[in-house]
């Protein structure tokens, strides 16, 4: 996806990305996604999975307990990776475990679907740079890139990076319809290296995926040094991206 160069150290902003306003740190945003590895005869059964608890994550979203959830499907399949996955985000880490009490009663986790999985595992993430639109968005796309800190990098350095550049250019790219939400995010429950950190958007159509690629790219043209501060923050090993197509709820 070409999401890395997102990923630059603020002394190597680009001239048409330091025109904008730098993206000020919020309270952190809680996330719980739950990954499921379906095979292929239950997909359909995973669409009824996520309608029969709709009632339950619309009530959490009208009394504050949620501000989003969603589903996805894994658009680009691996052999040890999720096919499916659901998600809801909280303002507040008790918030999103007790939405999981909340499905455990309603008897979401007794699906079929959910007990024909081969594999299963769930995530904790917080992110203190993040921005959405309020509505359903049905069919969109979501795109995410997972990449992992040098060992030696600041301790600075990821907040450097959200709200000096990746914040400036996907609010500007929120703005103008081309995302309806975007977040950085890390592990709050640690499951995986520390170093690890995730950068997430959501776009409408598919064309949106090209129009984000455009406007990194046009930040990469602006200043060719992008690729040089990106590496020398920016641990290659292990980088990984998804595409997922999702149905998203925000408040």
């Amino acid at each position: 996806m070409g999401v890395c160069v997102l990923a630059i150290s603020a002394v190597w902003v680009a001239p048409s990305v330091a025109q904008m306003m730098a993206t000020k740190q919020k309270p952190p945003m809680f996330s719980y996604v739950a990954n499921w590895q379906i095979p292929r005869a239950q997909w359909g059964a995973m669409g009824k999975y996520m309608a029969d608890n709709a009632a339950a994550f619309d009530k959490g979203v009208a009394d504050g307990t949620i501000i989003g959830y969603g589903s996805d499907e894994n658009r680009v399949h691996t052999a040890e990776g999720e096919t499916h996955d659901d998600w809801w985000s909280s303002m507040s880490e008790a918030g999103v475990f007790n939405m999981l009490d909340r499905l455990y009663k309603v008897g979401a986790a007794d699906s079929p679907a959910l007990e024909s999985a081969t594999k299963h595992w769930d995530e904790v993430y917080v992110s203190r740079y993040y921005n959405w639109k309020p509505g359903t968005y049905k069919d969109a796309y979501t795109a995410v890139g997972v990449y992992n800190l040098k060992k030696d990098a600041s301790e600075d350095a990821l907040s450097n990076l959200s709200k000096n550049l990746v914040g400036p250019i996907l609010d500007k790219l929120l703005a103008d319809g081309t995302i309806v939400e975007w977040e950085v995010d890390t592990q709050a429950v640690h499951t995986g290296p520390e170093t690890e950190f995730l950068i997430v958007y959501l776009t409408p159509t598919a064309e949106g995926l090209d129009k984000v690629q455009a406007a990194i790219r046009e930040a990469e043209a602006a200043n060719p040094l992008i690729g040089s501060a990106f590496d020398s923050v920016v641990d290659a090993a292990g980088h990984s991206n998804e595409v997922l197509r999702s149905n998203v709820t925000y408040k």
